[in-house]
Formats: structure tokens, sequence, C-alpha cells
């Protein structure tokens, strides 16, 4: 028996290295997300996913990025999850705008793979889940899922996820830096069932980086430099996060 102890205490558990992320950017081509007054959703996440993944190129050797989409292009939500499944990527950052009948809402939000709690939650997952009613065979390729029925949300429940706990770390710095590096009003970590995190098998958060409803906040994220401090506050939660839970294993 004190044989068999010791060999075991020196099982050495192989390191986790994060090399690989995947950065997506929301909608494209034909479907443009939601619409501001000066620019589309689908536009401001380009530019500002282009922006991360420059980011983590210059300053941490050794990560490979990898982009859904780096220009005006149309991917269904299954495609997005597959390019991160077939990648082994570590991390899946999908990043998004905003928008909501009241256009005096403003703030970040960044989400994970959840059930939603309230009805707010329910609406921006909706709204981005909509996007597979453009798919064809929809019905078939989502298992017949409808993004308008609370019904079809129930499978998210049935569903838990193994990487819940690294999301929520992730999503948390992500608002952190929000919050204290460029002094944004942070809505907080949320879950809510959106399909593209559903169907990726590693850590995912979706980033709401500012409402485009709401005209101030719309001109901040329209901007160059808007772009570039969100850009910059998500390039640090990943630096931040990737030496986490390499220190950890």
């Amino acid at each position: 028996a004190i044989t068999l102890l010791d060999s075991s205490s020196t099982f050495i558990r192989k390191s986790f290295k994060l090399n690989v992320v995947v950065i997506d950017a929301g909608h494209g081509g034909h479907d443009t997300g939601t619409v501001g007054k000066k620019v589309k959703e689908k536009d401001v996440a380009l530019k500002i996913a282009l922006k991360v993944g420059a980011y983590i190129e210059k300053n941490v050797p050794g990560v490979k990025v990898i982009y859904t989409r780096k220009d005006d292009r149309y991917l269904a939500l299954d495609e997005r999850a597959n390019i991160a499944n077939k990648a082994k990527a570590g991390l899946f950052i999908c990043i998004h705008a905003n928008a909501n009948p009241n256009n005096k809402a403003f703030g970040t939000e960044t989400f994970v793979m959840g059930l939603h709690k309230d009805e707010g939650n329910f609406e921006v997952a909706k709204r981005e889940n909509a996007v597979i009613l453009l798919d064809e065979n929809y019905e078939e390729r989502y298992e017949g899922f409808d993004p308008k029925s609370p019904e079809s949300y129930i499978l998210f429940s049935l569903t838990q996820s193994a990487y819940l706990e690294s999301s929520l770390r992730f999503a948390q710095k992500v608002e952190d830096q929000f919050k204290s590096k460029v002094g944004r009003s942070s809505r907080g970590v949320k879950q809510a069932g959106f399909l593209v995190l559903w169907r990726t098998t590693m850590p995912s958060v979706l980033i709401e980086t500012g409402f485009l409803s709401n005209s101030t906040e719309e001109s901040f994220l329209a901007g160059d430099d808007g772009q570039d401090l969100i850009a910059s506050c998500i390039y640090r939660a990943f630096k931040e996060y990737k030496n986490e839970v390499e220190s950890i294993n």
C-alpha cells in the first residue's frame, strides 16, 4: 500500500496552456444586427474584434488568434461554434452591441451560457438567436429550436456546462476592466440561452459592448477611440485570465 501511495504521488498533472483563442464578431453580411442612427452592429463588432485580436497577437506571444470572420460576411451560429470547436480553442469571445426600446438604457454586460433569470436577459438572447431564422433548414440544423419560444430554452436546462465556472471568471474580468479602466457603466455578468455559446466546447462569453439605441453610447462605439478602449479592456481581461488559469494548473 505504501508503494502504491508513493508511486501515485509522483503523477504529474499536465499543465493547461491557453494557446488558442477564437474571436467572433457578431452578425455580418445580410445580417446587420441592431442598427443605430450612425452605425450597424455588424460593423462595430468586427472593428472591435479585429482590435482585440491585434492586441493579443502583439502582446501575448504563443497564442494563436482565430477570427470567425475578418470581413463583412454572414456566418450561421452553428458555423461560428464549429470554428472554435475544430480549433480546440481554450476560449471563445463573442462580440456584440446592444439595443433597447428605451433609448436611455446604457452600459456593458457580459453573458455566459445559462438559463435567463429575468425577462431582460431573455429579450437579449431572443434577439441574438433570431439570426438562425435566416439559415436554410434552420429547424433541422438547430433541432427544432424556436428563438421566440420560451419553451425552447428548456433544452438548455438539460445541458450542464462543464465550462460555466471558467466562463464566469473571464466574464467578470471583462466587466471589471470596463468599469475600472474605462469608467464604463457595467450592468454585470449575466446568464442567458445563447445558441452560439451552447454549441461551443470551451469557456465562452458573449460581450454586449454598449447600446446603439443610446445616442451617447453609439457615438462612443462608432469612434476609433471608443472601439480601441473597449478592445484594450477585453485584451487585458484575456491576459489576466490566461495567467490565472495557467497558474492554477
